[in-house]
């Protein structure tokens, strides 16, 4: 990207029969968002035509047949496809599965050519996308495989960042899945992310316990002794500003997690009970570590209240902001770390 050319920002559609394309629509029927972005939506003209017919939404777009041929001004819909796809809001059909996947398939190659700067997913369902030629449990995944780079799942909004050690896992596989490595490498991931994405210059990181209470000195489980914490020593010992492991339970309520940049979760819940809770509309799901930068709103499909018109698009302009700034961010570390007099200007860890 360069010179004034707005930043090109991709969005994969999701599940047909959720909220994906609603929340997509209504975040650009305000014609102020195109002054920041030049999206691009990788469907087809039919289907996002049927979509604003069912919505009752006065969404604009212009249909192209390739990526190239999109114009900075207005909303873009590649046409990913000629058929038109069965719509049934609220149903998880197999249908709305394999399209959805379609969408992200091409939304991502698109980004993989530098065609698109940044993507937007709109949701998807875990289970309709399975196919022989797709068997991964979300979006982190695929892109983890797609894109150069460690993954890692990272909530966040303007005050709140949280991190996951493991994400789309069972319960029961989370203490055998985090290792000495598997901490070293996300901890490694989350400081070089709050760094060059988020403009921190000394990150402050604290990493929440596996265990009840941290294991209570190994009467509740081994894994927080024998792993987190000499991981977390000989972090420290190195001189990068990583604490813990706290007792999950009373973090957040203590807001103790006001005094770290970031919060590393060992598992999904754990991490995402609290972040959703405090932050829900609000927060973004960006998966960091990677080449190329993806955000997504941070609910799902939301099947109970699709075709109806009532879904909130606040989650969904939120990730595509996060997705602009974090790029402009990345940009603007590249020229500082070219030019070592420049340093000074990248902003100090709150």
């Amino acid at each position: 990207m360069g010179g004034n050319t707005k930043i090109k920002l991709g969005i994969s559609i999701g599940d047909l029969n959720g909220i994906g394309c609603e929340v997509a629509l209504k975040t650009f029927e305000d014609a102020r968002m195109l002054d920041f972005c030049t999206p691009v939506l990788f469907a087809s003209n039919k289907t996002i035509s049927h979509q604003k017919k069912s919505l009752s939404l006065n969404t604009n777009f212009n249909g192209v047949y390739d990526v190239s041929k999109m114009v900075e001004g207005k909303i873009n819909v590649v046409n990913v496809w000629k058929e038109s796809p069965r719509i049934e809001f609220g149903k998880p059909t197999e249908e709305s599965g394999k399209y959805a996947i379609r969408s992200l398939r091409a939304a991502v190659e698109a980004l993989k050519k530098e065609e698109i700067d940044v993507l937007v997913t709109a949701p998807i369902n875990k289970n309709n996308i399975q196919s022989e030629n797709f068997k991964f449990p979300g979006h982190t995944d695929f892109l983890a495989q797609e894109l150069e780079g460690e993954s890692l799942m990272f909530m966040v909004t303007d005050t709140l960042r949280v991190g996951l050690l493991t994400d789309h896992i069972a319960v029961k596989d989370v203490a055998q899945a985090i290792t000495q490595k598997r901490v070293f490498e996300k901890v490694e991931t989350m400081m070089d992310s709050l760094k060059k994405d988020f403009g921190v210059r000394r990150p402050k990181i604290a990493l929440l316990g596996i265990n009840p209470h941290s294991g209570d000195r190994g009467t509740i489980g081994q894994e927080d002794d024998k792993i987190l914490k000499p991981v977390i020593q000989e972090l420290f010992d190195k001189g990068h500003l990583v604490y813990g492991p706290y007792s999950a339970d009373s973090f957040f309520g203590s807001k103790t997690h006001q005094n770290f940049d970031a919060i590393l979760a060992a598992y999904h819940d754990q991490g995402l009970i609290p972040f959703k809770t405090l932050s829900f509309g609000k927060g973004v799901n960006f998966t960091a570590g990677l080449s190329r930068v993806r955000t997504s709103p941070d609910h799902g499909t939301a099947y109970e209240i699709a075709g109806h018109g009532k879904a909130d698009e606040s989650s969904f302009k939120e990730a595509v902001f996060a997705a602009i700034q974090i790029f402009k961010n990345r940009v603007e570390y590249e020229e500082l770390t070219k030019n070592p007099l420049k340093k000074q200007k990248v902003k100090k860890s709150a």
